[in-house]
């Protein structure tokens, strides 16, 4: 199904004023967005509109009881510069199930696609060009009817904001496992995109910060022991050759590139586990010298490799050389921007 989308844009684009080479990150926005409407059911009145603040009621339900959701995704450009999506349909699909999870509806996935590839072809000129940058796309709904009343709201926006951004980590990462606050439990909100998982984590976070730190390693609910994933990302660890990651309960983030990471490494004839890893191993296996490597995997990251992990009076120092998670951030990178081949079809060309 075709979805008639407006399109009104600006008289003038701010594009021509932004140094591509000195992005600040997450300030920077491009001139227009994409908006939905959710009213009597149905999803109504696509559209793709100059960006401008969003009259919002007080009484909003979203400020109050917190239905919100979101997705993370990036646009490159390929070798004859064309704008690129990578596995757009995988985030139409958590988009959802996210929904699912927090009482709100679904967005239909051809409108989802649709108003990704419309957006992204209008706002090309703002992807920037160097090597690990791209443009960062924010899809997110929200509950936007004026009520006082604990129920599942009966109107939500949908919008597309884009933003472009430079590498994020351009350096190894520090990590400090979590012992007083969590992240997610069983039967929570923790496999889905919900804001208020995210403002769960300011705090431990900016606490983690002040101790030296760059981000909080989650650990379970119940015992504080075994590894759920890093505050924006998901976590691997290379240990004896073979890679092992927290397999998703319910608690974990499905991550898109941790899927593909996954898919990526059995195709370089790695064996990759999904199973629960306890800290305690970790620190075992460091010991021992079995801990080769480790990284973290996300939209905004792409991979982040990891320095060490501090644990209670513990600190786990990660070695030095990254063969592997090297290449494997390579490659990523060189299929989003087809200077390698893609053989698992992640790619999605823009065709505006």
């Amino acid at each position: 199904m075709a979805y008639a989308i407006t399109i009104n844009t600006t008289e003038k684009s701010k594009v021509d004023s932004l140094d591509f080479n000195n992005i600040p990150l997450g300030k920077t926005f491009t001139d227009h967005m994409f908006v939905c409407d959710y009213e009597n059911g149905e999803w109504t009145n696509p559209r793709i509109e100059p960006l401008e603040l969003i009259p919002t009621h007080p009484a909003a339900m979203a400020l109050h009881y917190g239905q919100a959701i979101f997705e993370g995704m990036k646009a490159t450009v390929g070798k004859d510069g064309s704008p690129l999506l990578f596995r757009p349909e995988q985030n139409a699909r958590r988009l959802n199930e996210s929904a699912v999870r927090m009482g709100m509806p679904t967005v239909p996935e051809e409108l989802f696609l649709e108003a990704l590839d419309k957006i992204v072809a209008t706002e090309k000129g703002w992807i920037p060009p160097q090597e690990g940058s791209a443009l960062y796309l924010r899809p997110f709904m929200y509950a936007d009817e004026p009520f006082i009343g604990m129920r599942a709201a009966t109107h939500y926006k949908f919008i597309v904001i884009c933003s472009p951004a430079g590498p994020f980590f351009t350096k190894k990462i520090r990590l400090y496992a979590e012992t007083e606050y969590i992240r997610a439990a069983h039967g929570g909100t923790g496999e889905a995109k919900a804001a208020g998982n995210y403002a769960a984590a300011i705090l431990p976070t900016e606490k983690a910060k002040a101790k030296g730190f760059d981000q909080v390693l989650w650990l379970d609910a119940n015992e504080f022991k075994y590894i759920q994933e890093v505050g924006t990302m998901n976590i691997f660890f290379k240990i004896d050759g073979k890679f092992i990651t927290p397999k998703t309960d319910g608690a974990i983030l499905k991550g898109i590139t941790r899927d593909s990471v996954i898919t990526l490494l059995k195709s370089k004839g790695f064996e990759v586990e999904e199973r629960p890893i306890t800290i305690d191993e970790i620190i075992q296996f460091s010991k021992e010298g079995k801990l080769e490597e480790a990284f973290g995997t996300g939209t905004a990251v792409a991979i982040a490799m990891i320095e060490s992990i501090g644990y209670k009076d513990i600190t786990i120092e990660l070695p030095e050389a990254n063969p592997v998670s090297q290449d494997v951030m390579q490659t990523i990178n060189e299929i989003k921007t087809q200077k390698q081949e893609d053989p698992f079809g992640w790619i999605v060309p823009v065709k505006g």
